[in-house]
């Protein structure tokens, strides 16, 4: 990985200047430019053989202009100089002109509030060498292929790393830089035994070099695939539901999304109306925090150049707050809680920062020792299928059967139909082990009463 074709920040800065300056002398009432700048490798193996082996940088520049009367357009393009750079100011200023007024269209004119402490930047993953790579690859492959018999195939061991940049700047006077470093690695494998196969796999990404194990990782992948062998869908009826982690995860994923002040003001949105309301157990907390250091939806501003914050979405089961940019924010007549998202040729929208599911006091061995009756979800299927305005959904899942406390035999082919807030008001405990998936965090999920649909 070479970072050394990133322009200087001099340069950059000098650039912005000049298209942001332009931009007001066309006519435009103000203006905002992105630039952002990427390097990254990768490597693959298919049973110690190299499958894939990539590098590359990138860098784009984005300008988005507003006209007085709440007009705005957006206009990006890869060539980086004052000259070239011109062309998007203008098609920028162009496409504001052939939209449409809308209300509470404006920019940030607060300072840039950098903050070392979120440092998300690890030097050490911009020193990772192909050779380093090929190095981590094999050892997942050959952890892989040692832990258990059953494994046929490691069909996939990859390494990848990465590291990028970012500027802000508008026409008030606002502009700061940010930079950040990321690697992920993963193992997929096939296991067969008897007449049964099964094809799984195990990942992880992280922005600092130090949280990626790449043993366990492999060790991970071997272990949540072989139990997965000769499942088959239970008996249709009422269980209690135990959600792994990762899987939780997930499913709160969904769950933020519906937070976006921009789809609630839309009608996209089932929590249109419910600020205030009970809309899942008491034993429920979910926050947005864009300011936890070295997690992958941490920064020191938003899109927009509006300091990140900490803001409680459902508060002890209450939906409490939703999440805006500024333009959804003055709609509303509110403040912006810093989480505009945007990339370089898109104009700005509401995004998440890091989603976390608050967790509980007891370990997940204790919640599922006191499980007579039950099935552990490793997995979900159709999350992106779920209705985001009436939260009904029927979703495929796969897991373990929970018997008498103890994990028995793998299930598979089974459904959950439901409704989304019906099942946050089932949640009846939360583990203590927080996860991490990318950047959505939440512990084991407990959940009585669930009808799954099986045989």
């Amino acid at each position: 990985m070479n970072d050394t074709a990133f322009m200087k920040r001099s340069d950059i800065e000098a650039i912005a200047d000049h298209a942001l300056s332009r931009a007001l002398r066309l006519g435009a009432s103000g203006a905002d430019l992105a630039y952002s700048a990427s390097c990254g490798s990768s490597l693959s193996l298919l049973d110690g053989e190299i499958e894939e082996c990539s590098s590359g940088v990138s860098a784009r520049i984005g300008v988005r202009t507003i006209i007085s009367d709440g007009r705005q357009g957006i206009a990006s393009g890869g060539r980086l100089d004052a000259a070239s750079v011109d062309a998007p100011v203008e098609w920028s200023l162009h496409n504001a002109l052939a939209s449409e007024p809308e209300e509470g269209v404006m920019l940030y004119d607060g300072p840039f509030v950098s903050d070392p402490e979120l440092d998300v930047e690890d030097l050490a993953i911009r020193g990772i060498k192909h050779e380093d790579r090929m190095r981590y690859c094999l050892e997942m492959t050959e952890t892989a292929r040692g832990k258990d018999s059953r494994v046929r195939s490691v069909r996939e061991a990859g390494y990848g790393n990465g590291w990028g940049e970012s500027f802000f700047a508008n026409t008030n006077g606002l502009s700061g830089w940010e930079s950040c470093s990321s690697a992920s690695c993963s193992v997929l494998v096939l296991a067969e035994e008897g007449e049964f196969s099964e094809m799984g796999g195990y990942g992880k990404g992280a922005l600092r070099m130090d949280e990626i194990d790449t043993v366990k990782i492999a060790e991970r992948a071997v272990k949540d695939t072989v139990s997965a062998l000769g499942g088959a869908p239970v008996a249709t009826g009422a269980y209690t539901v135990m959600i792994e982690p990762m899987a939780a995860a997930a499913l709160v994923g969904v769950i933020g999304g519906l937070f976006c002040a921009t789809d609630v003001q839309k009608g996209r949105s089932m929590l249109r109306g419910k600020l205030g309301q009970n809309v899942a157990s008491s034993c429920v907390s979910i926050t947005d925090d864009g300011r936890i250091p070295w997690k992958p939806g941490t920064a020191s501003m938003d899109c927009e150049g509006v300091p990140t914050q900490r803001t409680e979405l459902i508060k002890n089961g209450i939906a409490a707050a939703f999440l805006y940019d500024l333009q959804s924010a003055a709609k509303d007549g509110v403040k912006t809680t810093g989480n505009c998202s945007r990339g370089t040729g898109s104009l700005p929208d509401v995004g998440t920062h890091n989603l976390i599911l608050d967790p509980g006091r007891e370990s997940p061995e204790d919640l599922q020792s006191c499980i007579a009756d039950g099935i552990y979800i490793t997995e979900f299927m159709g999350l992106h299928t779920i209705d985001s305005v009436s939260g009904d959904f029927s979703l495929g899942a796969k897991g373990l059967r929970i018997e008498k406390g103890v994990l028995t035999v793998p299930v598979s082919g089974i459904t959950i139909a439901s409704n989304l807030l019906d099942l946050m008001k089932k949640i009846t405990a939360l583990g203590s082990d927080l996860t991490f998936s990318g950047s959505v965090a939440a512990p084991t999920v407990v959940i009585e009463n669930v009808v799954i649909a099986g045989k």
